[in-house]
C-alpha cells in the first residue's frame, strides 16, 4: 500500500487562515510523501463544514473518481458533514476519517443535526483518526464505535531554540483564530483586571473569520483602558510566527474548548510556559501530570477571574517564572516531531488497506 487519497477543504495553504487543522492536514500529507506515499490531494471548495449543493457534488464526484477499494482519509470538516455523500460510497472505497474537532460536540452546527451525520459518517468509516486522546474519548462515549478501530495521533511539533524571555515576564501571547470559542474576550476581562502591572499582550490569528466579535474585542480593550497594551496582529505564518515566540515571556490560551493545542507545543518547544484553559486536550498538550516539574498553569474555562489570578502570580512571582520556564525546557524533551505523527498515520492507513 503505498497510494493514498487524501480530501481537505480548499485553502489549508492559506498564510492568511492558518489553523491547527489546517497545519495538521498539511503536515500530514508531507510527511506521508516522505514516506515513499503517493499522495493525491483533493482541496474542496466551499464553507466547510457548511457545505452548499455545489461543494456537496464535488465530493461526490472526488470519491467516485477514486478506484475501487482505494483508501481515502478525509478531514472530518467535510466527512462529519457530509453523510449523504460519504455514506454511499462506504461500501468501495476504504474511508478513513480525520477527526480534529467532533462537529456533534456542538461547536460547529446545530447539535442534534451534527451528531446523527457524523455518528453515521465515522461508524461506516474503516478507520477514525483522533488528534488527541480526549477527542478519542469522546466520539467513543458520543457513538457506538469498535475501539479498535479508533486511533490517536497527536500533532507533532518542529524542534526550535529556546527563548530567553524577560526578567519581568510581562510580554504575553494569545494565538488563536479571533474568534468566540477560542475566548479573546475573557483574556481582555481577565487583564483588564491587570492595569496596575507591567504588561503587553498580543493577539496573533485571522481576524475576519468572525469579524463582529473581532470589533466588539476591540471594543472590549478600550473600555478596559488597555488598549494601548493590547495589539491585533492578524495571521502569522512561518518565519513571522517564530518571531512572535521569539519575543514573547509566555503563551496564554484561554479557550473555551479545545481539543488540543497545537501553538501549546509549539511554545514549549521553544521554553515559553502557558498559562491556559483546562479544556479538552489541553492538559495532554501541556503535559501536566507527566512529572513534579510544570510548565505552566491551568484554569477553568470562562472564568476571568481564575485566569487573571493564574496571570497574577505570573507577573508578581518571579519563583514561579523561573520554576515555569525550567518546566517547560525539561517539556520540550519529550515532545515528538512530524515524522513520527506521518508514521503513525500511515500504520493505521497500511491497516485499513490490508
Amino acid at each position: 500500500m503505498t497510494a493514498i487519497h487524501v480530501i481537505v477543504p480548499d485553502g489549508i495553504d492559506d498564510p492568511a487562515r492558518p489553523s491547527g487543522g489546517n497545519i495538521y492536514d498539511r503536515r500530514i500529507c508531507t510527511g506521508l510523501t516522505d514516506l515513499g506515499w503517493r499522495v493525491h490531494e483533493h482541496h474542496l471548495p466551499g464553507d466547510w463544514p457548511h457545505p452548499g449543493e455545489v461543494s456537496r457534488r464535488r465530493l461526490a464526484k472526488t470519491l467516485a473518481s477514486i478506484g475501487g477499494g482505494g483508501v481515502v482519509l478525509v478531514d472530518g470538516l467535510i466527512a462529519s458533514a457530509s453523510a449523504d455523500v460519504m455514506i454511499p460510497q462506504s461500501h468501495r472505497v476504504h474511508q478513513v476519517v480525520l477527526m480534529h474537532m467532533p462537529l456533534g460536540s456542538g461547536t460547529e452546527l446545530p447539535y442534534a443535526s451534527a451528531r446523527a451525520d457524523e455518528e453515521q459518517v465515522v461508524a461506516k468509516a474503516k478507520a477514525v483518526i483522533a488528534t488527541s486522546d480526549w477527542t478519542r474519548r469522546w466520539l467513543l462515549d458520543a457513538y457506538s464505535l469498535l475501539p479498535e478501530n479508533v486511533h490517536v495521533v497527536e500533532p507533532g511539533v518542529d524542534s526550535a531554540s529556546v527563548v530567553p524571555g524577560t526578567a519581568d515576564g510581562g510580554r504575553l501571547l494569545c494565538i488563536a483564530a479571533v474568534v468566540p470559542h477560542k475566548g479573546q474576550d475573557i483574556l481582555l476581562d481577565a487583564l483588564g483586571s491587570l492595569t496596575d502591572r507591567d504588561w503587553t499582550c498580543t493577539f496573533v490569528g485571522s481576524l475576519d473569520r468572525d469579524p463582529i466579535f473581532a470589533f466588539r474585542l476591540v471594543q472590549q480593550a478600550a473600555a478596559y483602558g488597555i488598549a494601548d497594551q493590547v495589539a491585533f496582529v492578524g495571521p502569522r505564518t512561518g518565519d513571522e510566527l517564530g518571531e512572535a515566540y521569539a519575543q514573547s515571556d509566555l503563551l496564554v490560551l484561554p479557550s473555551r474548548n479545545e481539543t488540543y493545542g497545537m501553538v501549546i507545543t509549539e511554545a514549549l518547544a521553544r521554553g515559553v510556559p502557558v498559562v491556559a484553559t483546562d479544556v479538552g486536550g489541553v492538559p495532554t498538550a501541556l503535559g501536566a501530570g507527566m512529572g513534579t516539574i510544570q510548565p505552566g498553569l491551568l484554569v477553568p474555562p470562562a472564568d476571568p477571574a481564575g485566569l487573571a489570578l493564574a496571570l497574577g502570580r505570573w507577573l508578581d512571582e518571579p519563583v514561579l517564572r523561573t520554576r515555569l520556564r525550567a518546566g517547560a525546557v525539561h517539556r520540550r524533551s519529550s515532545l515528538t516531531g512530524w515524522a513520527q505523527a506521518a508514521g503513525q498515520v500511515a500504520r493505521v492507513l497500511r491497516e485499513v488497506a490490508a
